[in-house]
């Protein structure tokens, strides 16, 4: 089937593999709806060791992408065959994780005669904000905020973006998980920051670095000031209040994350801004994201918490949006390979 015949079809259902870092999923979606959508998530493994550990990553990918996408296809009430096309994430992510998912949905293409669909992991995260509100269209705003990136994007069309600006060093995500680790939570760092600033106040000073271009951002100079704070603490035999430097720390970040989106938006003349990214189920900047916009007249957009994570409905919502809207630019070659770095523009 050719990417022209395969625009054609009134309707089309969309099997899709997700295996960038440490979940394998598939998920299962017919025009926009999604019929089942599986998750295998190695965090249990990968705690242990205080973060992901590649080689762990790609071994379980292995051992989990059959079950996975055979539960997913029974949840959904269909075969392989019945599948229109597939898709499958072939970058940004841990190489050798990436490898195993294309590999198997290069395959399943191959063997079936089918369409394969190339997705980009970071617009796959943009998309799920579709799964939540179908009504949202570009153009629009787009904070992407994850382990392993950082934007602020215009979305001018559903295939279309315009990269305005991102961070300069570390990832929010690992901003997060360093700072958790020195004040000695577990992993992963996000979800356990949170917890821990419950009934924290911001007590502690965060210096937020001012930037040239104002959709920039710097984590490292943030992260760096609370190991300092910790640091001298320790040193002068004080104790901490862990609850007080979680809720300092989150807030700075959710206040210079926000800032800058909802800048964005008043530049451009545009009314919707939307949050994506695993960063993005943090109750404090979705908080902070909705009182901004409500006080400027912005409408703030979210995924639901379980599609901020990486997910397989995501790259399935995004498969179909490059079906509709695309220009056959994401149909994936035989020579398809994995990538370990892909630029926001890229299909």
């Amino acid at each position: 089937m050719t990417f022209e015949e395969l625009k054609a079809k009134d309707s089309i259902t969309v099997v899709a593999l997700e295996s960038s870092c440490d979940e394998t999923a598939c998920a299962v979606l017919r025009d926009g709806r999604v019929l089942s959508s599986v998750i295998s998530s190695q965090i249990a493994i990968h705690k242990e060791y205080g973060g992901v550990v590649p080689e762990i990553a790609s071994r379980n990918h292995v051992l989990n992408v059959e079950p996975v996408v055979k539960e997913a296809l029974d949840k959904a009430g269909i075969t392989a065959a019945d599948a229109d096309c597939f898709a499958v994430t072939y970058g940004a992510g841990l190489l050798g994780a990436l490898l195993v998912g294309v590999s198997y949905m290069k395959g399943l293409s191959f063997a079936l005669d089918k369409p394969l669909i190339k997705v980009n992991h970071i617009r796959g995260h943009v998309a799920a904000n579709y799964l939540a509100d179908p009504d949202l269209k570009p153009p629009y705003i787009g904070l992407i905020v994850s382990g392993g990136h950082t934007a602020v994007v215009r979305v001018d069309e559903y295939t279309s973006f315009t990269y305005l600006g991102g961070t300069m060093d570390d990832a929010v995500g690992e901003a997060f998980d360093k700072v958790a680790r020195v004040l000695s939570l577990p992993y992963p760092g996000g979800p356990e920051i949170e917890r821990a600033a419950k009934g924290g106040a911001r007590t502690v000073y965060i210096p937020v670095p001012k930037t040239e271009n104002p959709y920039d951002f710097s984590f490292s100079g943030i992260k760096t000031s609370v190991i300092n704070y910790v640091h001298t603490a320790e040193q002068r035999g004080e104790d901490i209040n862990k609850a007080d430097v979680a809720f300092s720390f989150q807030s700075a970040v959710a206040e210079m994350l926000v800032k800058a989106a909802v800048r964005a938006a008043k530049e451009y003349d545009l009314k919707d801004v939307a949050l994506a990214g695993g960063v993005g189920a943090n109750g404090e900047i979705r908080k902070t994201l909705t009182e901004a916009c409500e006080k400027r007249v912005l409408r703030a957009h979210f995924p639901t918490k379980e599609t901020c994570t990486d997910n397989a409905a995501m790259i399935a919502m995004e498969a179909y949006l490059q079906i509709r809207y695309g220009d056959g630019s994401a149909l994936a070659e035989d020579t398809l390979d994995a990538k370990a770095s892909l630029s926001f523009g890229t299909h």
